[in-house]
């Protein structure tokens, strides 16, 4: 036992390797595309340590091109959830014994490993297996996943030490105990980083965790569990099933030791477990914590005095950085008129000249989208716009799958500001626009603020204070990240705490000591040096 108050080493965010020409991480990064490429994998289950194997398999392919098979990956079924439930049982003792600073260890350690030994090898997976270009990998499955797995210990500690008052004979503190039963982690495709930190956030803090990655990023939960592994995560503490959410999800939600849920993917699913946990409720041995993120309609909007350059690269960006498949994405600008004269030729040039392709060429800006489901949906509604009587596409449009999930950059130009793709997510590289009169500002702000049920992220563009402040208090309750004269894009762990409410989720704030407060049951301790010995108070005695 460690008689000592520990620190933990004050996180710096991991510095952003750029892959720019010349550089010798860029030729590293190629080198590692070209050795993963080249040979497929099988990906078990990991369930108390073990490697566990079905023989029912499903394929993991490039979504840029459906010929490349990176391998295959073993399927998981109800025995498995009660076998990763019982690891768990068998795992949490020792794992919430353990003191906080072993546990912290554990997460510190697998930073380093992946800030250097598995740097490539992560980013790569994330490259291949979801169709990230080598820049969106590296600020995503690289730097955000190292500064989740370093800022969380430091969060965790100021969690540990906020302890209460005393009063004389009377010492008070508070344990911050793991909650009773297993956390169901359930991780998305667009974010590795995210897919790394909703399970380990909650064993952070001492809980057993059971994590089903989407489908569609096996391949890099599989190296993510690999890195875990090595920094010495003890077995059972973790358990990755895979499998459909339906196989796998609905008997964990059954199970009445399940104390929480950690969750990012789809408002619908996100509803449907939900409501899933709100019909069992009795079951359960504890009320389940229900942390989760899920869609966006997210926003920019420009004043007339607004810097037009600085608005088209955050419309590009904000809407075309991987593919808009971000919930943090722009997917509708709402654009002054004097502004929309200025900026339509800057844009539609600027969207012109990016490149579309394969993540092996660098110089492509956009990649494919996840899959055939996800693209069918997206090409639905760019269907609907071209048919549609009060809507343009400006550019982009096209949509080709023979040999990846391809869908050109869109920009819909619409006078209804309820049409279809101002209000429904899309999820996809579809931004629609929408041009006021300029002296419309307020007008077009309470329509914003009232469009959509989602409440994630938001961008304003002005120079005016006044105009700023106008703005950013209008809009002060639709979206948990705002921007003021950026993209509503890129929160840095440490930074921006990420999350939203309203129909975007919980706002439970990933990055930050709040999600994990989420993870804890405080126990209040008072201890009484000079307990009282006689029932009577003063106030019962005689004159």
């Amino acid at each position: 036992m460690a008689n000592s108050i520990s620190k933990v080493p004050l996180p710096i965010n991991e510095p952003i390797n750029s892959y720019a020409p010349g550089n010798p991480e860029r030729e590293r990064l190629k080198k590692s595309i070209k050795d993963m490429i080249s040979s497929q994998i099988e990906v078990p289950m990991f369930i108390g340590g073990k490697e566990i194997t079905t023989g029912d398999f499903a394929e993991m392919r490039c979504p840029h091109d459906k010929s490349t098979l990176l391998g295959k990956y073993h399927k998981g079924s109800e025995e498995h959830v009660a076998m990763a439930v019982k690891a768990c049982e068998n795992a949490k003792t020792d794992w919430e014994r353990l003191p906080w600073e072993d546990r912290a260890s554990v997460f510190l350690k697998a930073a380093d490993l992946l800030s250097t030994k598995y740097r490539d090898t992560l980013n790569v997976a994330t490259m291949l297996g979801q169709s990230k270009n080598a820049f969106q990998a590296e600020i995503d499955s690289a730097c955000e996943l190292i500064d989740f797995w370093r800022y969380n210990p430091y969060y965790a500690a100021k969690v540990y030490d906020d302890q209460p008052g005393n009063s004389f004979g009377v010492w008070n503190r508070v344990e911050y105990r793991p909650l009773e039963g297993f956390v169901f982690a359930v991780t998305p495709f667009n974010f590795t980083s995210i897919a790394g930190n909703l399970p380990t956030s909650p064993a952070l803090m001492g809980n057993c965790v059971i994590w089903k990655p989407a489908s569609s990023a096996v391949y890099s939960a599989h190296f993510i569990m690999q890195i875990l592994k090595e920094a010495g995560l003890p077995d059972g503490v973790i358990n990755l099933v895979l499998g459909s959410g339906g196989k796998i999800g609905n008997p964990i939600m059954d199970r009445p030791e399940l104390s929480g849920i950690h969750f990012t993917g789809s408002t619908a699913t996100f509803q449907s477990m939900w409501k899933h946990i709100g019909n069992n409720i009795q079951g359960y041995k504890t009320y389940p914590r229900i942390v989760g993120e899920t869609g966006g309609k997210d926003f920019i909007i420009a004043h007339h005095d607004c810097d037009v350059d600085a608005l088209c690269t955050a419309i590009v960006r904000g809407a075309y950085e991987y593919q808009g498949q971000k919930c943090s994405a722009a997917s509708r600008a709402y654009i002054p008129k004097s502004v929309w004269n200025k900026l339509q030729e800057k844009l539609i040039n600027t969207i012109k000249e990016l490149k579309m392709g394969d993540v092996q060429d660098f110089s492509n800006f956009v990649n494919a989208v996840i899959d055939q489901n996800a693209f069918n949906d997206i090409k639905a509604f760019i269907d609907y716009a071209k048919n549609a009587n009060d809507a343009k596409i400006l550019i982009g449009g096209k949509c080709d799958d023979s040999k990846g999930y391809f869908i050109e950059p869109t920009v819909i130009l619409t006078d209804n500001p309820h049409f279809k793709t101002m209000e429904e997510e899309i999820f996809g590289p579809v931004l629609t626009v929408y041009v006021y009169d300029d002296n419309k500002l307020d007008e077009t702000l309470e329509t914003l603020d009232k469009t959509s049920m989602y409440a994630l992220t938001g961008a304003i563009f002005a120079r005016d204070r006044h105009v700023i402040n106008k703005m950013a208090y209008a809009l002060r309750n639709s979206s948990g990240n705002f921007y003021i004269n950026d993209k509503p894009t890129g929160a840095v762990v440490g930074q921006q705490p990420f999350g939203g409410s309203r129909g975007s989720g919980t706002n439970d704030k990933a990055g930050s000591y709040q999600n994990l407060l989420r993870w804890i049951s405080t126990r209040a301790i008072k201890e009484n040096f000079i307990p009282p010995r006689d029932y009577k108070y003063p106030f019962m005695m005689d004159k």
